[in-house]
């Protein structure tokens, strides 16, 4: 499952997202209808998914801030609003990298997508690790 954040609304992103990724993507707001949901709040609604990918461009509230879990990934976005349909993309690509191609390896990670070049850490690891990503 794919949670997109809801600064993401009117982006289509669900739609690029799901020509293909085969599993469900929504909205974080679809988690918790009819509510607003503050930022801090958002890594207990993740908990209560299946192995969800939450994916913002929040990314100065996220990155090195949120408690991470290892039922669930966090990748954020360094990218304005302006390039946000660039978010399919590049994650895209992020999940056929060897480290990530599995939601089982995305677990427990927080990455950082800033154009091609890819930082992260995690639970098990919580030295940044780095690596550039190929656009295809």
């Amino acid at each position: 499952m794919i949670v997109l954040d809801e600064q993401l609304l009117g982006a289509n992103l669900e739609q690029a997202i799901s020509k293909w990724y085969q599993g469900n993507v929504c909205f974080i707001t679809d988690l918790r209808p009819n509510s607003i949901i503050k930022d801090e709040a958002i890594p207990m609604l993740l908990r209560k998914e299946a192995q969800p990918t939450f994916i913002t461009i929040n990314e100065r509230d996220f990155w090195r801030k949120v408690a991470i879990s290892e039922y669930f990934c966090i990748v954020c976005f360094n990218l304005p609003d302006s390039r946000a349909s660039e978010i399919s993309l590049l994650l895209r690509n992020l999940f056929r990298h060897p480290e990530f191609n599995v939601k089982a390896k995305r677990m427990g990670k927080v990455i950082r997508i800033a154009d091609s070049s890819v930082s992260y850490y995690s639970t098990s690891n919580r030295e940044i690790q780095e690596f550039t990503l190929q656009i295809q």
